[in-house]
């Protein structure tokens, strides 16, 4: 296999994968924060160490309150 193919191989691989994210995100988001939250609880727990603690707060979803007595603010939903 030559060089050229191998990197349109490559190419086309990462397209690949970023289109089944983008489409995974927009389908089935609550799929998608599980699954995030599912990887990055083994990484935050005690006893972890800082580089792998800090790699599962970037995996994890932002939190969010449910419910109308959340002690939010007032505005259900994300804030941009």
């Amino acid at each position: 296999m030559s060089a050229g193919l191998f990197a349109q191989y490559v190419v086309i691989a990462i397209a690949v994968l970023v289109s089944a994210v983008v489409v995974a995100r927009k389908q089935f988001p609550g799929g998608v924060r599980r699954l995030r939250i599912a990887c990055a609880l083994p990484l935050v727990r005690d006893g972890r160490p800082a580089w792998m603690r800090a790699l599962g707060k970037r995996i994890a979803p932002p939190a969010r309150a449910r419910g109308p007595n959340c002690a939010g603010c007032d505005s259900c939903g994300p804030s941009d």
